[in-house]
């Protein structure tokens, strides 16, 4: 998985923000997403990247996958990532 050719990535004090380009759109990613973001780079998957943070947070462990699968589902949606 790939940033869109639009799309690029700068690092925050909090996480990270994506800008497509051609659009304008832009998303403030938190800490949360800004790793889950990273480990899809890195060529991991999203159950990957589930697992990731279920091992940092296991009282969220029912809620992960979910919320990651929802999240990566947004980012293909609104075209900022490509398979």
């Amino acid at each position: 998985m790939t940033l869109s050719a639009d799309v690029t990535l700068t690092d925050t004090e909090h996480g990270m923000v994506l800008l497509d380009e051609r659009t304008g759109r832009y998303w403030t990613l938190n800490l949360t997403g800004t790793a889950v973001i990273r480990l899809l780079l890195e060529g991991r998957t999203a159950d990957d990247a589930a697992a990731a943070l279920c091992a940092d947070h296991p009282e969220a462990a029912d809620r992960v996958a979910a919320d990651v699968g929802a999240f990566v589902a947004s980012l293909y949606e609104a075209k900022v990532i490509a398979p």
